[in-house]
């Protein structure tokens, strides 16, 4: 060790660790000398020689790969896709593990959020397959492919490196049909954003630099497919973005091209589904529906209460608000504000306004303690909460407990498979007097 260099492991060093507990963020959890490794590329109960790629502030834990695996988890399957592993595409973590085992690992890691952040426990919690994939392979509807020096792929992890494809194992079919992979992109394009909506033929959106095209969460959260693009560089699409339209049960929607929508092609109907089913909207009820996109959830919501009801769908994206409105067609009961959700429901709170219902889908940020307050104050008989993030999801779930709304069920989807991220959807109640 040299003067200069602070004691613990550095960048480059590699270690021999026993693998413990998956952790939140497609990592497993191992120490080397009382310093705490996030590994990736790993499983449980592995011996492994992990490689250094980060270290935390002050070097209290360090980010690795493994790179040799000396004693393998039964678990452990070769990865389909060529691309995947140590320094490599970003975009999926776990090809590495066998698909049932990947869903295991998801509900350990809601369990343990929920426990430990959300103050619950004992959650019985299983992860889901999601309709609409091949064996977690196909189906990723909505890629943002970068575009490097060598060709048009996905960033390595943790890099603003682009590195090539020539195919994506979990992009749809009409994804990869568009042939971006195949040819050079167009001089001055940063990224191709490619979708293959549910109805119609795919569309590929070329990507420029400037101040337009970072999305709120009205817009979309963001999907491109590997590792973190070079900070202060937004992107915009190069002219007007297309209109897609979707299809969930006998609903269609008109989204932005670059607008949100569930990537899984099952995952919308499966989520409206679980909401109505678990909301139990009756005619005549009122209705708040919150970082409501293009509308998912305020259409069938609408027609279940009624003209006799209401539906008030709050949506921080103009664009996708705008959208809201046209999807929500003839029905002059239900409405759209363009408002930051923490700024409505803070209105309605101070206006007196109580809602029967709620459903919220917030960004992985999670909702935060004053719209959660807010919308324990509207008293509403039911809450179901999509999230993106179970860490975000436990904290709310915290938050909502104090302000007397428990949590009732939930249920984990595995709407991202071979990579870490999960779906959780949450039923909340007013706790019983």
């Amino acid at each position: 060790m040299t003067a200069d260099r602070p004691p613990g492991l550095a960048v480059g060093d590699e270690v021999v660790v026993d693998v413990g507990a998956v952790a939140h963020g497609g990592h497993c959890v191992a120490r080397h000398e009382g310093q705490v490794l996030f590994v990736r590329h790993t499983l449980p109960g592995e011996r492994v020689r992990a490689r250094v790629t980060g270290l935390g502030p002050r070097g209290r834990f360090a980010h690795a790969d493994a790179v040799e695996v000396l004693e393998a988890s039964p678990h452990r399957v070769a990865p389909p896709c060529p691309y995947a592993g140590p320094g490599r595409c970003g975009g999926c973590d776990l090809q590495h593990v066998d698909v049932a085992e990947q869903r295991r690992l998801k509900a350990a890691v809601v369990r343990e959020q929920l426990a430990r952040l959300g103050g619950v426990a004992d959650v019985d919690v299983v992860c889901e397959p999601v309709p609409g994939d091949e064996e977690g392979l196909r189906w990723r509807t909505r890629v943002e492919f970068a575009v490097g020096p060598d060709g048009v792929g996905l960033r390595r992890h943790r890099s603003h490196e682009v590195l090539p494809l020539r195919d994506c194992l979990i992009a749809a079919p009409g994804v990869v049909g568009t042939g971006v992979l195949d040819r050079a992109a167009p001089r001055g394009v940063a990224a191709l954003d490619v979708v293959a909506p549910s109805v119609g033929d795919p569309v590929v959106v070329p990507l420029v630099a400037g101040d337009e095209g970072a999305r709120g969460r009205g817009g979309g959260r963001r999907r491109g497919g590997g590792g973190r693009r070079a900070p202060h560089t937004p992107l915009r699409p190069r002219g007007p973005a297309p209109t897609v339209q979707e299809q969930v049960g006998p609903d269609r929607y008109a989204v932005s091209a670059r607008g949100f929508w569930q990537v899984h092609p099952g995952a919308a109907a499966t989520f409206v589904e679980q909401v109505l089913d678990w909301l139990d909207p009756q005619e005549g009820e009122s209705v708040l529906d919150l970082y409501a996109g293009v509308g998912l959830f305020a259409r069938p919501l609408a027609d279940r209460v009624g003209s006799h009801g209401w539906v008030l769908a709050v949506e921080a994206d103009r664009g996708a608000a705008e959208s809201a409105t046209g999807n929500l067609g003839e029905r002059p009961w239900a409405s759209v504000l363009a408002s930051p959700t923490e700024r409505a429901v803070a209105d309605l709170v101070a206006a007196g306004e109580r809602a029967d219902l709620v459903v919220l889908d917030p960004p992985r940020s999670g909702a935060g303690a004053k719209v959660v307050r807010g919308i324990a104050a509207l008293r509403p008989r039911a809450v179901v909460y999509v999230a993106c993030d179970p860490a975000a999801l436990a904290r709310d779930v915290r938050t909502a407990a104090e302000e007397g709304l428990e949590l009732v069920e939930v249920r984990a989807l595995d709407a991202f498979p071979m990579t870490h991220h999960v779906e959780t959807l949450a039923l909340l109640r007013p706790r019983p007097t």
